[in-house]
């Protein structure tokens, strides 16, 4: 098996066309960050408790009740984690959907899902109905979450790929702080306020679905499944009519041969020996992303902010501040990610990171404490809402963008689709745990829980330094020489070389 030794830049600008195409893909991540933060505003609205929950009303309001747990309700965290288990499988079976017909088809159906899934969730009359309509957007993440960056990384330039892979992660911010604000107006309608939180993302599902009618499949999708015309034609358009595509489309055509002589059983060939780099990266990196404890601090800020002693009202006003910050972060990573490089970001992300978890244990231990009943101070409940949000603002910049940018990218194409599926599906299956354990986690660790999670923040920076090849302006075509080239990896790389030969 051949590995080229250098990157190659093949020239073309970015047009307009590519941007268009790329926006829509980007967009799924507004479905899952509005997915994400809802839940947190929802759960812990009267109107929502009172309906649905009545026993976490009454138990919110007992001045006897632990600060910690005033929130720790089996039924209630299933209805937020059910979005994760159910995204978990669906990507599993996307992967299969996506070699045969396409990224483009896999984001349309993903889109009409998310529109059946909203309209579920809105109408609900029970808890089955929230369940139900909350999983149905679930399927759809697993769909688009598992395309839509192999359809950015495919189309984007390969000078621009981190940027145009990071604007997934820009929409997801969008899409959290989107949810946060509709929230925190929604929350001042008695009675069915709610509904309108859980309804608004109806509007960007029918955007989504009616655009993916008109984008057109990636150039390497199109070759893999024998539309090599077609393929050459879209490249042509996504590059520029200038552009000399020649190059370019030779090297995929190339990558499309050799992965055609792999294509049976990509699963199975994920989990041999050949491809085992990958494959422990691409496990690696989103389960350490969930392990940095920002996830569920995105779904439950409000209950965080509301435990600390704020109100309803200023604790999801908390959560608007904390999607201003996540904004900005991802903003920010899309203009350097292909300068600095993904290790740089993974590294000073993860520290920033650690700091403030350890900052945000020691003020709740000295001032919120084990007590049942304790009362943390206005100034210091502040002091937590600032560390918040400069943790989300590293996270932003680092974890949050580049989980999804390294695994959409370090892939030979006879396994893109099935190592992305299974990223996608380990990350959301890290998601649903970890979303189901949080509010237990903080009822039985209190303020132990930030430990639990700096522990594991240093864990994960230093397998980034060790064992994280950098991929920064590499041609996916090309990967291969990345871990060839690397300290650990190139031995095992140039071992199975020979063994093929």
């Amino acid at each position: 098996m051949a590995v080229r030794g250098c990157a190659q830049d093949y020239g073309g600008g970015v047009t307009y066309f590519v941007v268009m195409i790329c926006l829509l893909a980007a967009s799924c991540g507004l479905i899952f960050g509005y997915s994400i933060a809802v839940s947190g505003g929802v759960t812990q609205m009267e109107s929502f408790l009172s309906k649905f929950f009545p026993e976490v009303l009454s138990g919110m309001k007992s001045t006897k009740r632990d600060s910690y747990c005033k929130y720790n309700n089996q039924l209630l965290t299933a209805f937020t984690s059910s979005l994760f288990v159910a995204g978990m499988f669906s990507s599993l079976v996307a992967s299969h959907v996506t070699r045969r017909l396409g990224r483009q088809a896999v984001l349309l159906m993903g889109g009409m899902l998310f529109l059946v899934g909203s309209i579920c969730k809105t109408s609900a009359i029970n808890i089955a109905m929230l369940i139900i309509g909350r999983m149905l957007i679930g399927f759809g993440l697993g769909f688009t979450l598992q395309a839509a960056p192999l359809y950015l990384s495919e189309t984007a330039p390969a000078r621009w790929r981190g940027a145009f892979a990071s604007a997934l992660v820009a929409f997801l911010s969008i899409g959290i702080l989107s949810a946060t604000v509709t929230n925190y107006f929604a929350d001042r309608i008695p009675v069915w306020g709610w509904r309108v939180s859980l309804g608004v993302v109806a509007v960007p599902s029918a955007i989504i679905t009616v655009g993916a009618i008109f984008v057109p499949d990636t150039p390497s999708s199109l070759a893999m499944r024998g539309f090599t015309d077609r393929a050459r034609l879209v490249l042509q358009r996504i590059r520029g009519p200038d552009a000399d595509v020649d190059a370019e489309f030779k090297d995929i055509v190339c990558a499309v041969e050799e992965a055609r002589k792999n294509n049976d059983g990509a699963f199975r060939r994920l989990f041999s020996k050949e491809y085992r780099h990958y494959l422990l990266i691409g496990i690696a990196i989103p389960v350490f992303y969930e392990l940095t404890g920002m996830v569920v601090m995105a779904s439950y800020s409000p209950l965080l902010f509301r435990t600390v002693g704020f109100g309803s009202q200023m604790a999801i006003l908390g959560s608007v501040m904390n999607g201003i910050a996540s904004l900005v972060s991802t903003m920010l990573a899309t203009f350097v990610v292909d300068r600095t490089g993904r290790r740089f970001l993974f590294i000073m992300g993860g520290m920033g990171m650690m700091l403030c978890q350890v900052a945000i244990s020691w003020i709740m231990a000295c001032h919120l404490g084990k007590h049942q009943i304790a009362t943390m101070s206005r100034g210091y409940a502040m002091s937590v809402l600032v560390l918040v949000c400069i943790s989300t603002f590293h996270l932003g910049l680092s974890w949050a963008p580049l989980r999804l940018v390294v695994p959409s990218e370090m892939y030979p194409m006879e396994i893109r689709s099935a190592g992305q599926a299974m990223s996608v599906s380990i990350a959301l299956c890290a998601s649903f745990i970890d979303m189901q354990v949080y509010i237990t986690l903080l009822c039985t660790m209190k303020y132990g829980v930030f430990l639990f999670y700096v522990a594991w923040l240093l864990v994960m920076t230093v397998f980034v330094v060790l064992f994280l090849p950098e991929t920064k302006g590499m041609p996916l075509e090309t990967m291969r020489s990345v871990f060839s080239r690397h300290w650990y990896w190139r031995t095992y790389v140039n071992n199975d070389k020979q063994e093929h030969q």
